[in-house]
């Protein structure tokens, strides 16, 4: 199979990683020249590649966009007209705007040709939990 949907449940706003499972896709595929595009079905949340050996790096990731676009409930997001879903509504959108919500990556040898450190995550912008769809297509 050259395609799949993943289901990765979120407790709330942070950095989920499935490099694992993407990696297991791709190995299972008996791809060894190709090409694994993921797309996420949602559009307050969206994916990155990313250091995955420091937590830290996520940590500050997170920090940064809270600062960068806060809560809607924040003064300086006064002009936001969008509410109805709670104040992180708007903001998630803002911020899945921001990134990217597909990715490719070459496949090389039949392994997903990441460097050293890179992991990919979906970056889940809501602040309660959800059960977001994440679409794996591998091209030969």
């Amino acid at each position: 199979m050259l395609q799949t949907t993943l289901t990765i449940a979120t407790s709330g706003q942070g950095l989920y990683e499935f490099t694992d499972r993407a990696e297991q896709f791709a190995g299972e595929a008996g791809v060894e020249t190709g090409l694994l595009t993921t797309f996420v079905r949602h559009t307050s949340c969206s994916l990155i590649i990313q250091e995955n050996a420091d937590p830290d790096v996520r940590r500050d990731l997170e920090a940064f966009f809270s600062r960068l676009v806060p809560s809607a409930d924040h003064p300086s997001m006064n002009y936001l007209t969008h509410r109805v879903e709670g104040p992180d509504d708007m903001p998630a959108h803002i911020k899945a705007a921001l990134n990217a919500v597909s990715l490719s990556i070459p496949v090389i040898g039949g392994r997903l040709a990441l460097g050293t450190w890179q992991g990919i995550y979906l970056f889940e912008h809501r602040e309660r939990p959800h059960r977001r769809e994440v679409v794996l297509h591998l091209s030969a």
